[in-house]
């Protein structure tokens, strides 16, 4: 209840400014210190307290008041933050030797003076900066790119070991260059005082291993480590998500500690927490090489008992004079280096080894073996990759093998324990067939991956349907892929030809799986279904090249299907000409001799490899049978059903597309050029006519100039385009 009392709120004024201080000194000890003074029912009574009087009296909300962490409305986007000073990534040390060797070389650098190094637990969560004005936090910023990251304030601000307020005994005890930061410059005058303190956001094992159980209940895909779980906790648009992740964090660092009259990276630590940061006390100075060593070795050691995820050690000189002195490469300083440690190693025994088909039709096999807790998290499964690799790593069912997570993330199989394989157990193969619809697979030689052909296979459906629809192909304007699922779903679509046989009806009645408040299920309506119906109609007469490109063939994209339309004109013709049967090298047949009898290998910019691939492609009876589903729904699928060509006075000559151009897209610039003869590439070479340069052209228009290209500018392109001729420049003949 909102009160209206004058005097009251002057009395609640000087209570609640109490409160705060209470709650943020007891929050201090419980989160620097680890020393709580308070039981959690008293500390939330003070709070509560806070709660009722901010109720009662809504003008003595502050942003920085402990009740407000979680106060602010869902975020839609997250929007840019550039650091104060850039946040550098570090080099790795991937073992002793490689510390020793960067240990060796900062000695050299600093020669007879001491140095002394600080070694910190490397945490493995999100990096996050923290900036404070006047004491107060106005924004938290993830990593980024190390100059600029993204806005998380409102997220971060749920976190309950981030003060929202640096703690004025930090300020009052700070050498006198800190009341510059905090709204009192030397000279007297005052100001908005700032500072950015780093470190690291992260997830506790337990709160880990409690999310993904609430995932598993809730029928959602489980986070792959804590660091992944931190890192997705804190970028929710909904703050309430975030508040709930249980996060925590430890701080390392601060943008300028010069600023605040300190002179060593112990100094950082320190100030960090008098004024109320969470600082990790596995944190120790060494004064040798050895002391790093011994750490190091003892952090490796005592990982499995800490309630956090670590990967290692930071190593870093403590005196900032030296830092400065030893300096930056371009990407990390030299001052500091990260000891990572091995990936942890687990054995179990594979129980089967299972074949999965991927969205684009690769076969993966993947192993399932008893459940073992690695890095943090628990796993059954590793992918094999391919057949290859299992033959190389010697894998069999049955065996006991060791797993680790490559980079403490991807399940990987490192191999078997020979000495420890059980009798008969035999050598695995992949399949012949598709496990997911029993088609003939086929495997590119020269190529590990086994694939499945088939454009109906169900395991395929969802990414086959999408590409069809998409722009660059038949173009289904609004079909998406929440539609396209639904289709799927409710079995009125299977493969591509099914687009062109649903009606109005059955499309403005398509259950989208969603309900509405009165309980009726929500339907994609009669306004969309009209919308998409005319899409698909339209579709019917997009370019045969889309449409080959549209239909999934394996090596066929934009450029290859333009060549094979233009050489063949209607998909009938392609398929009798897949269906050749071309001369194979050998035998007194040359190569070249080869390639010209092949009528699908001998088109330019096809040969051999893409000619298997389309004939495989039209060797599967289920897709011939697609395509007559296609022509029979009234899709065009031959080139001389279309207008006539523009003449090709650009026929010849070699453009390429660099920069952005303002009058149309790169695409449509590309389709103008071709439409009149001339071929596109993506790259720049001494065959290239001309590049095409818009706004912030970049390397290729640096080749071009290398190489002598001509460059036309975005007015010149157009003039071609209107009048299909070249622009009178010195040394360009028209092509003949």
């Amino acid at each position: 209840m909102v009160v209206d009392d004058p005097e009251g709120v002057s009395v609640a004024r000087v209570r609640a400014e109490v409160l705060r201080r209470e709650i943020e000194r007891h929050a201090y000890r419980y989160y620097a210190l680890d020393e709580p003074e308070l039981s959690d029912a008293a500390y939330d009574s003070l709070v509560r307290e806070l709660e009722s009087l901010e109720s009662a009296y809504p003008s003595l909300i502050t942003p920085e008041s402990p009740t407000q962490r979680v106060g602010a409305s869902p975020s839609s986007q997250f929007a840019p933050v550039k650091h104060a000073v850039r946040l550098y990534s570090l080099d790795n040390a991937m073992d002793l030797d490689e510390l020793d060797t960067w240990l060796s070389r900062v000695y050299e650098a600093v020669g007879e003076r001491a140095c002394e190094f600080v070694c910190e637990l490397k945490i493995d969560g999100s990096s996050l900066a923290l900036t404070y004005e006047d004491g107060v936090l106005v924004r938290a910023a993830t990593r980024g790119d190390g100059r600029t990251g993204e806005d998380v304030t409102v997220n971060i601000r749920t976190v309950k070991d981030v003060p929202l307020r640096v703690r004025a005994e930090a300020v009052a005890t700070a050498p006198s260059p800190q009341g510059a930061l905090f709204g009192q410059s030397e000279g007297g005058a005052t100001g908005p005082g700032r500072v950015e303190v780093r470190g690291e956001v992260y997830m506790p094992k337990a709160s880990f291993e409690r999310l993904n159980e609430e995932q598993d209940l809730a029928g959602a895909s489980p986070f792959a480590n804590p660091r992944n779980a931190a890192a997705g906790s804190v970028r929710q648009k909904d703050p309430r998500i975030t508040a709930s992740r249980d996060l925590a964090t430890f701080m390392y660092a601060i943008g300028d500690p010069k600023a605040l009259g300190i002179t060593h990276h112990t100094g950082v630590l320190a100030w960090l927490r008098r004024a109320g940061f969470r600082v990790n006390p596995d944190v120790t100075t060494c004064a040798s090489a050895s002391a790093v060593r011994d750490f190091c070795t003892a952090a490796l050691e005592m990982r499995d008992a800490l309630p956090y995820e670590i990967d290692g050690v930071v190593v870093k000189v403590d005196s900032l004079a030296l830092q400065d002195e030893l300096g930056y490469t371009s990407k990390a300083p030299r001052w500091a280096i990260a000891f990572k440690f091995p990936p942890e190693e687990k054995t179990s025994v594979l129980r089967a080894i299972r074949v999965q088909v991927g969205r684009t039709g690769v076969l993966t096999p993947l192993a399932e073996f008893d459940p073992v807790t690695v890095a943090g998290s628990t796993i059954a499964r590793a992918t094999l990759h391919n057949e290859d690799e299992i033959h190389r790593k010697d894998v069999r069912v049955g065996d006991t093998i060791v797993v680790r997570k490559a980079g403490d993330v991807i399940p990987e199989v490192v191999g078997p324990v020979l000495g420890m394989r059980p009798a008969g157990a035999a050598e695995w193969c992949m399949p012949q067939t598709c496990p997911s619809c029993g088609a003939d697979v086929w495997r590119e030689p020269e190529e590990v991956a086994v694939r499945c052909t088939n454009v109906v296979c169900p395991a395929q459906r969802l990414e086959r349907l999408g590409h069809w629809a998409a722009r660059g192909a038949a173009d289904i304007d609004g079909m998406g892929a929440e539609i396209i699922a639904r289709l799927v779903d409710t079995g009125l679509v299977r493969d591509v030809s099914d687009f062109y046989v649903l009606t109005h009806d059955s499309l403005a009645r398509l259950d989208m799986g969603r309900v509405k408040k009165d309980g009726s299920s929500v339907e994609l309506g009669a306004m969309v279904a009209a919308k998409l119906l005319a899409s698909i109609q339209a579709s019917k007469t997009r370019p045969l090249s889309r449409l080959l490109f549209g239909l999934g063939i394996r090596h066929v994209g934009a450029t290859v299907g333009e060549a094979l339309a233009a050489a063949f004109g209607s998909i009938d013709a392609i398929q009798a000409a897949a269906a050749t049967d071309a001369p194979k090298p050998g035998d007194g047949v040359t190569i070249a001799a080869a390639l010209a009898a092949d009528p699908l290998a001998s088109v330019d910019g096809i040969g051999p490899k893409i000619a298997a691939s389309v004939r495989a492609f039209f060797s599967n009876p289920d897709n011939v049978s697609v395509i007559g589903r296609l022509r029979d729904a009234g899709v065009v699928l031959a080139e001389e059903h279309r207008a006539p060509l523009a003449p090709q006075t650009l026929a010849g000559l070699t453009f390429v597309l660099t920069g952005a151009l303002s009058r149309f897209t790169r695409d449509e610039a590309g389709a103008a050029l071709k439409a009149l003869g001339a071929k596109v590439s993506g790259s720049v070479s001494k065959k290239t006519s001309f590049v095409i340069a818009g706004e912030d052209a970049g390397s290729k228009y640096d080749r071009a100039m290398e190489l002598g290209v001509p460059v036309l500018a975005e007015e010149e392109l157009v003039r071609v385009l209107d009048s299909g001729k070249l622009p009178d420049m010195p040394g360009v003949d028209a092509p003949e």
